[in-house]
């Protein structure tokens, strides 16, 4: 019993002097020192690089979506200029200047110059009246308006946005006709000395109905987006203008307008843009005269739109390369809104970070 334990033949097994071959014995097959190397680099525990994940997949769809858009826009200015270019080459007339219509005829004349002029002042009288509006309504829902009387009215407002035009259209000649006619006879009657509510008569389908039926249409949209914008503003500038006593109106006029402008100046353009290409509200609501006059409420006015829809029907071969080479104007126009609003924007938003 005092006999110790008998031991292996090589005394100092266990011990940090094991050798080779006990270790390959014992099934380790490699010296325990490895262990406790660090891998050399410092980056061998890094996970391999994958060819493929969902970001540069995501980056690889967003690409290519972004020059799907230009290649569109490419290829409908490449088909309005070649089906444009045959009826402009037997023009008559000149195409920038000349106001009349007659692109069926067998020496055809025919201008863009008073269709330019009725698509930008309806459009104008659109925004003067509608902006001004839709910023009030916005600042109400946002800021003013309880949130129980604030969401089902900006919810109502958006369905307004999902109206049909041509139910604009309908209820502009058929209803809304008439409360214009009377406005513009009180007008007439009252400030007939100012050029733009002067003449005779008659009066009704004229441009302030047609614009003003475009200010019904264009609000919803102006509405909504500015609304969103003035909801994003954030809540520390509100609350350090107020804590600084200002009072809510002072606090808007100093945080949130500022904040917002680049937003309310995209809402605006986003309206102008609906407005340019109104079709048939247009043709329903104004007088379809070719005439260049700065008259709101004598029937006259026209729109590119707006004939196109009422003429192409009739129109022969010249005709429909005279109506594509006035939607190439049209195109030219809203690309210049378009890029106009871009670059405000682009220069208020660097305006404000440098500020920042």
């Amino acid at each position: 019993m005092g006999d110790n334990p008998s031991r292996s033949e090589n005394a100092t097994a266990g011990d940090p002097g094991v050798t080779a071959s006990h270790t390959r014995a014992a099934g380790i097959g490699v010296s325990p020192s490895r262990y406790d190397e660090p891998p050399i680099g410092g980056g061998g525990a890094l996970p391999k690089k994958k060819s493929f994940s969902m970001e540069s997949g995501f980056r690889g769809l967003s690409v290519t979506a972004g020059a799907m858009v230009l290649v569109i826009i490419v290829a409908i200015a490449v088909f309005l200029i070649s089906k444009a270019v045959p009826a402009l080459s037997a023009n008559t007339e000149n195409f920038l200047t000349y106001k009349q219509w007659f692109p069926n005829e067998t020496n055809p004349a025919f201008g863009i110059a008073a269709l330019a002029f009725g698509t930008v002042l309806t459009s104008i009288i659109a925004l003067i009246v509608a902006v001004p509006i839709s910023l009030g309504i916005a600042l109400f829902l946002s800021h003013y308006a309880p949130k129980r009387l604030a969401t089902p009215l900006g919810f109502t407002i958006d369905l307004l946005a999902a109206v049909p035009s041509v139910v604009f259209g309908l209820w502009g000649r058929d209803v809304f006709q008439q409360p214009v006619h009377d406005f513009s006879v009180w007008l007439n009657t009252y400030f007939g000395w100012i050029p733009i509510f002067g003449g005779e008569g008659p009066f009704g389908q004229s441009i302030m109905l047609g614009g003003l039926v475009l200010a019904i249409m264009v609000l919803p949209i102006v509405t909504s987006l500015s609304r969103e914008v003035f909801q994003q503003t954030p809540a520390m500038n509100e609350e350090a203008a107020l804590a600084l006593g200002a009072t809510r109106w002072e606090m808007i006029r100093t945080a949130v307008l500022p904040y917002g402008r680049p937003g309310v100046i995209a809402a605006v353009m986003l309206g102008l843009g609906r407005a340019l290409g109104e079709t048939i509200a247009l043709a329903l609501t104004l007088g379809l005269v070719f005439n260049i006059s700065f008259n709101l409420i004598e029937i006259g006015g026209n729109s590119v739109a707006a004939n196109i829809a009422t003429t192409f029907g009739e129109a022969n071969e010249t005709g429909r390369g005279a109506l594509i080479a006035s939607g190439l104007v049209l195109f030219a126009i809203t690309l210049i809104v378009n890029m106009g609003a871009r670059a405000i924007i682009y220069r208020r938003r660097e305006f404000r970070d440098s500020a920042a």
